[in-house]
């Protein structure tokens, strides 16, 4: 089992459901190097509820398993966008509009992630290719 990812940002947000009527339901979201994690509310209050309201049982939105954070829109004071998984599947966020917006901070992760991956590959196929090329055929060069 892997170390624990570094948090790098912890709060409230809301969901939209994929039910029929499409409702609002806050969660802890808590952004790690690897994705999000988003935890359900146990009570039914409002407000910034104690960490004990919060389930420890959480959904992961790995950042191997998105393709995009996109459609921001800003309306009364929210900030409202969506996670677009390499599914294609999308998932309605929705926060206030003060400080830094979570959809930045997801988008610069996801990004930050993707580049971290495109850099590991460029040296897997470096070091292979490296290899591979190591019969001195190119020492004459």
């Amino acid at each position: 089992m892997s170390l624990p990812a570094k948090v790098m940002r912890d709060g409230l947000l809301e969901k939209r459901s994929s039910g029929l009527l499409q409702l609002w339901k806050k969660k802890r979201c808590v952004l790690t190097e690897e994705g999000l994690r988003l935890h359900n509310c146990k009570g039914s209050g409002g407000g910034d509820a104690p960490s004990s309201a919060w389930s420890s049982k959480a959904k992961e939105l790995r950042f191997e398993r998105m393709a995009t954070v996109d459609c921001v829109e800003y309306k009364r004071g929210l900030v409202y966008f969506t996670v677009v998984m390499a599914t294609g599947k999308e998932i309605d966020f929705r926060c206030a509009q003060e400080g830094t917006a979570w959809n930045a901070e997801i988008a610069l992760a996801l990004v930050r992630y993707k580049n971290l991956q495109a850099v590991q590959t460029g040296r897997n196929r470096h070091l292979s290719s490296a290899h591979l090329g190591s019969t001195g055929e190119d020492e004459e060069l």
